[in-house]
Parts: C-alpha cells; structure tokens; sequence
C-alpha cells in the first residue's frame, strides 16, 4: 500500500469514527471516486498530507437548510470550501431553480467568510496539472506567509504569480511589503527567477530595482 493510500484509509476512518446519523451516512454516499481521485491527483502531489481536510462537511444556507461540501479545509488562516463538479450532475440535469440557489448559496457562503473552489471532474482526471496550478495559486498567498511550509519551488511560485498579477514591472519593495521578507532575500529570489530566465532585468543606467516578467514564464505555474 502507497503513502497516499494509507493515509486516505486513515483519514477516512478517522471522520467516520467521529460521526454518526446522516453526517455519517452522507461520508460513506458522497466520498466516492470523483472525490479520491481529487485527493489522489490534485491534492496530495501539492500538500502531502490531508490535515485539515473535511470531506463531505455539512453548512446551513441562509434558510437554516443543510448542505454537503465536498470538502472544506479549515487551517488556522481561512475556510475553504471546495467541490469536484461533474458536467452531468451539475450543468447537463441542473434546472433554473437549482442553478439559481447553487450561485446564491455559494454567494452567502463567501459572505459568511468561506472561499468557494469549484473544479471540474473531467480537469481532476484528464488536466490535473491544471487543477494542481490553480488550487496552489489560490492557496499560496496564505501558505507563504506561514514560513515553515516554505520550500524554494513554491517561493519562486508564488513570487511569479505575485509578478503576473501586479501588471507591470516588479520591484524588491514589491516583494518586501507582499512576503514580508527584508530586502537581500527579496533581491536574491528575484535573481534567482531571472537566471532562470522567467524574469527580465531592466537597466536604468544603476542597479537594477526592476523586473518584467517574460510572457512564457506562466508556464512554469503548470
């Protein structure tokens, strides 16, 4: 038995032995392929581990009705919510009534604190790089400030994303005031991405305190 095997068996005996009545019967209905094979293929390849994760986590919609995520992740820094879409089920049989309160409930969600992440079942078994891409830049910004789960890859990562979503150039300050490093770290990761060709310099007749990204560079997040 793999690692991921071993501790998907754990996990899941874990939540069963702590619940009972529909919560319970809801877990052995609702964790089913979709939802392993989103742990299996998305989850653990970024994560290795499954701490925090709650499958099949009950929530109330505004009319005090219960509903099942498919999975929430409660760290220490957010609520997160995240489902695994099948096309059938969730767009193809869906009416207008279900459609309606599938948006609004994921609305008051986010207004109860909650951040709502939806992938599509068809990406987790087919494109699950893409899965893994968005999940980690959704899940990066919050990670990165925690500094033992810090590891080089993830930094660099995350200092791109950072870099795309600024829309110009990006400076040390820049990383400075977003990671809340001290400078000579700033300096060295922005350094170490433009060895790597994923960052350009711009020279300004002095030492360089700016840097564009190269347009290719978005495929290094995949």
């Amino acid at each position: 038995m793999g690692a991921f095997e071993a501790a998907h068996n754990a996990f899941i005996d874990s939540h069963l032995a702590s619940r009972s009545g529909e919560r319970k019967g809801r877990l052995l209905r609702g964790h089913i392929y979709a939802e392993k094979l989103f742990l299996e293929r998305v989850w653990w390849p970024l994560f290795g581990s499954l701490a925090n994760l709650h499958p099949e986590y009950e929530v109330y919609d505004w009319n005090r009705k219960s509903q099942f995520l498919d999975f929430a992740f409660l760290p220490p820094f957010g609520r997160f919510g995240l489902e695994i879409d099948g096309f059938q089920s969730h767009v193809k049989d869906m009416d207008r009534e279900k459609f309606s309160y599938a948006l609004n409930r994921d609305t008051f969600l986010t207004g109860m604190g909650w951040k709502m992440l939806h992938f599509a079942f068809d990406d987790v078994q087919n494109r699950p790089e893409v899965c893994r891409m968005l999940l980690q830049l959704v899940m990066s910004p919050y990670t990165m400030r925690t500094p033992s789960v810090r590891n080089a890859e993830l930094v660099e990562k995350e200092v791109l994303r950072f870099a795309w979503s600024l829309g110009r150039w990006i400076r040390p300050k820049d990383i400075i005031d977003y990671m809340q490093v001290d400078f000579r770290t700033a300096r060295k990761w922005l350094r170490s991405l433009t060895d790597k060709g994923w960052l350009r310099p711009i020279d300004r007749g002095g030492d360089i305190h700016y840097y564009e990204v190269i347009e290719t560079s978005w495929e290094t997040l995949l």
